[in-house]
């Protein structure tokens, strides 16, 4: 299964060179002694469904690295206690946003602009699972949200922050497809649908504002153990010792599961500047299992003679 999620479990912030102060504490002020350090410093940056999950463990890695956060969810009680662990305004603020409401996405981009005075890095990184099941019985209504949330929230971020980071002529936008955005039969019709389409969306976009200085990108990843997948996976979204169990056992590098963190690193390496000449690519973050990589060993992994004409081996 291919359904991007995450973690909920944001730990400490660790700073550079390792130390983990108390979150929430006066400690959060000593972030900025590692400036010249940081790959994020001075940078604003907005994530969408950033309250729990792959956009939870990316605003922590983003604060890590010098960057002020916008964080945006529904989930109001888990998206106001993130902001206040990862050091209050300072750091981190956040907005009420539902991404279906493109309002509510435009309000958290001004957010950045007015409170941090700019906006740097988009994170396009909030969705579900959506419509599940056939084709032929899946509800229009189902269908319609789901494409509601995964596609058309990432094109109000797009919208939204482009237009200021065109004005400022530099910036970085992200959003989450999938695997099942690159290969067929890894998700569910509605969200393949949707994954497939912000891949399409950030070539193109990418192709508009390219001379402005703007990149954008795309991360797919397989599936992660994350609160989402294990609620696919277990039937209870808490469940992620057994999900990352699953997950290792199938995965096509040996005994590794995918982790939130994977794909916070990986949006960590697009919104800083190591990535300043990449722009309309989709990134995978999937163990190679785009490639046709499994977890069991591929045909004609020994060695045996040449095969030629039927009948025939070798080189005689």
């Amino acid at each position: 299964m291919r359904w991007d999620g995450g973690v909920s479990d944001i730990g400490h912030a660790t700073r550079p060179d390792g130390d983990k102060p108390a979150m929430g504490s006066a400690n959060m002020n000593t972030i900025e002694e590692h400036t010249m350090d940081q790959r994020l410093a001075n940078k604003v940056a907005v994530i969408t469904g950033a309250a729990s999950g792959i956009g939870a463990a990316t605003a922590k890695t983003f604060v890590e690295q010098g960057a002020r956060v916008v964080l945006g969810d529904i989930q109001d009680e888990l998206g106001a206690s993130l902001a206040e662990a990862l050091g209050g305004t300072e750091h981190a603020t956040f907005c009420h946003c539902d991404v279906t409401d493109e309002q509510q996405v435009e309000a958290m981009v001004e957010t950045a602009v007015s409170q941090y005075g700019g906006i740097d890095i988009m994170f396009n990184c909030a969705g579900i699972v959506g419509a599940v099941g056939p084709m032929s019985t899946t509800p229009a209504a189902e269908w319609k949200l789901t494409i509601d949330i995964m596609l058309n929230g990432v094109f109000y971020g797009m919208k939204h922050a482009s237009r200021h980071m065109k004005a400022a002529g530099s910036g970085s936008i992200i959003s989450m497809s999938s695997t099942a955005g690159v290969m067929g039969g890894l998700g569910p019709h509605a969200y393949a649908a949707a994954k497939h389409a912000v891949v399409g969306m950030t070539k193109n976009l990418a192709a508009e504002v390219g001379s402005c200085g703007v990149r954008v990108n795309c991360i797919a990843p397989a599936g992660m153990a994350t609160p989402m997948v294990a609620d696919v996976i277990t039937g209870n979204h808490q469940n992620l010792d057994e999900t990352i169990a699953a997950l290792a056992e199938g995965s096509p590098l040996k005994g590794r599961a995918g982790l939130a963190q994977d794909v916070a690193n990986a949006a960590l390496w697009l919104a800083s500047d190591e990535s300043g000449y990449t722009s309309g690519l989709t990134l995978t973050v999937d163990a190679g299992a785009t490639t046709g990589s499994t977890a069991a060993a591929p045909a004609f992994a020994d060695y045996e003679p040449m095969k030629r004409e039927a009948g025939r081996t070798g080189l005689e």
